[in-house]
């Protein structure tokens, strides 16, 4: 596996391809795999990772519930909290229900109201890998909420490669490898080789080339 310090000269090296812009550029790791038949190995990797170094746009939320939860997520300035009652309104509106799906990285739900979630939404969310977060009466949705605005989603789809956003030009390289690792080690733990099924790591930026490394 790449070192910290092999990793942030990876990504000095993506940022040095970038082309110029006037607005910060996400950084994107590309992770690619060997030695595993998506025929024959279960590669549907779809991972929530808490980045050590948060970016500078955090993740947007929903929360979906009524009574003390929602009053909880609102102080903690979750992004949306719907009502119950508001959830019918996409019941009959596949346009509404991607729409919402496409304005939030992340759900989260009253334990009690999955089953309906998932009949009203789930078509919507589901092929995005955003099924809602269950939460419990008397959870900490505060802490949840906080720490869900540094997390980022790592998903595959039976190919051999992954990708995930880990950060944003204004962090350091060091910054950028640690939340590299994070994502890496994220992935390591859902293949049957851990990192050995690594091929390369690549980095790059919204308006950049990528910088590619081989791992031994």
């Amino acid at each position: 596996m790449l070192s910290n310090q092999q990793l942030a000269e990876l990504a000095k090296k993506g940022k040095e391809q970038a082309k110029e812009a006037k607005f910060t550029q996400s950084v994107e790791v590309m992770i690619s795999l060997k030695e595993v038949d998506p025929k024959k190995t279960d590669l549907n990797i779809n991972e929530i990772v808490y980045l050590p170094h948060p970016m500078s746009k955090q993740a947007k939320l929903c929360f979906i519930g009524g009574g003390d939860l929602a009053v909880r997520a609102k102080n903690a300035k979750a992004n949306l909290v719907m009502d119950p009652s508001q959830l019918e309104n996409y019941g009959g509106s596949k346009r509404d229900a991607k729409k919402l799906a496409r304005s939030y990285d992340f759900f989260l739900a009253d334990t009690a109201l999955m089953p309906r979630v998932g009949k009203v939404l789930g078509q919507a969310l589901g092929p995005k890998g955003k099924i809602p977060t269950p939460v419990p009466p008397n959870s900490p949705i505060e802490a949840m909420i906080n720490r869900m605005r540094t997390a980022v989603r790592v998903r595959s789809r039976g190919s051999l490669g992954v990708m995930a956003k880990v950060g944003d030009s204004k962090l350091t390289e060091p910054e950028l490898a640690d939340n590299i690792v994070a994502v890496v080690n994220a992935v390591a733990k859902k293949l049957p080789n851990g990192d050995k099924n690594i091929r390369t790591i690549m980095v790059k930026t919204t308006m950049g080339k990528p910088a590619k490394q081989a791992v031994d």
